[in-house]
C-alpha cells in the first residue's frame, strides 16, 4: 500500500510518501502564511519527486498543528501517535523518544510496537522548543547552523534560570555585556534547553534506547548535553530527524 504522511508545522511543511515499509520520497517546504498553499505545494512536489501521480496514493495521514488545514487528508494522527511509531520504525528498540520542533518539546515512553504509554508536552513556553535557539542565535549575531558545534567548542558550565525565550534573551545580553565568551554562551543556552528536556524525559522514565526527532536532533549542542546529563553511552537521531511525525503519519495511514 502506497501511503503519504503530510506534517503541517508552524514553521516548515513535510510530506513522507511509503510503499509499506520503504520510503519512496520526501519533501519540505517552508510552511508561510497560507498552510494550504503549502501543504498543496509540500504534496505536489513530493509526488513529482517520486514520480508518481496523486491517484497512486491509497491513503493520506494529516499531523501537525495545521493538521485541520490537510483536506486532502484521510485520517488525522495525533502528533504523539506519530513520533511514536517513527521512532519504532527506524529505531525497534526505542522506548523514549524526543521531539523537538519550532513551537514545542515532546517527550514519550513507548511499547515494542510504537504505542505510546505516558508523554509529557511544553506548551507553555519557546524555551523548550526549536525557536528558543532561533531567538537566542539572533541575540548573539551568530548563524543558526553554527550554534551547537559552537557550544561544544565550551567547557564552562554557566547556568541560566529564565524560564521564558524573552527573559533567557535579556540574560544573554547580560553574558554579551560581560564580555563572556560567545561559545560559553552558546554552550549555556544548549545546557538550559536540554536541562529542560531532561527534566520531561525523567517524569515518563528513561527506558532503554533514546531517540531524538525533530529538527533540533541535528543539532550536536543540544544532543551532548542531554547525553551527559542522563549518562547515556549513546542518543539515537534518524538521518532526517525533521521527518519523523510525517513519516509516523503515513504508517498510521496504512493501519
Amino acid at each position: 500500500m502506497i501511503t503519504a504522511g503530510i506534517e503541517s508545522g508552524a514553521k516548515n511543511t513535510k510530506v513522507v510518501i511509503m510503499d509499506n515499509d520503504k520510503i519512496l520520497c520526501k519533501n519540505m517546504v517552508l510552511t508561510g502564511f497560507d498552510q494550504r498553499l503549502a501543504v498543496k505545494r509540500a504534496f505536489e512536489d513530493a509526488l513529482k519527486a517520486g514520480n508518481l501521480s496523486k491517484d497512486k496514493i491509497e491513503k493520506i495521514g494529516a499531523t501537525g498543528s495545521g493538521k485541520d488545514f490537510v483536506e486532502i487528508a484521510d485520517v488525522n494522527v495525533n502528533d504523539i501517535k506519530a513520533m511514536g511509531k517513527a521512532a519504532n520504525y527506524f529505531f525497534s528498540n526505542a522506548r523514549t523518544v524526543v521531539d523537538v520542533g519550532s513551537e514545542e518539546g515532546r517527550t514519550v515512553k513507548i511499547n515494542e510496537n510504537g504505542d505510546i504509554e505516558d508523554f509529557v508536552i511544553n506548551e507553555k513556553c519557546a524555551a523548550g522548543a526549536g525557536s528558543f535557539i532561533e531567538a537566542m542565535a539572533r541575540a548573539l549575531e551568530v548563524d543558526l547552523e553554527e550554534m551547537g558545534p559552537l557550544a561544544l567548542t565550551s567547557d564552562k558550565e554557566i547556568g541560566m534560570n529564565a524560564q521564558c525565550v524573552v527573559f533567557a534573551e535579556s540574560e544573554v545580553v547580560g553574558l554579551i555585556h560581560a564580555k563572556t565568551a560567545t561559545n560559553d554562551i552558546s554552550r549555556a543556552i544548549h545546557d538550559s534547553m536540554a536541562s529542560r528536556i531532561v527534566s520531561m524525559i525523567r517524569r515518563i522514565g528513561v527506558n532503554e534506547d533514546i531517540v531524538v526527532m525533530g529538527g533540533v536532533g541535528r543539532n550536536p549542542g543540544f544532543i551532548t548535553p542531554i547525553q551527559r546529563e542522563l549518562n547515556v553511552e549513546k542518543i539515537y537521531v534518524p538521518d532526517e530527524p525533521e521527518f519523523g511525525p510525517a513519516l509516523g503519519a503515513a504508517l498510521v495511514a496504512a493501519l
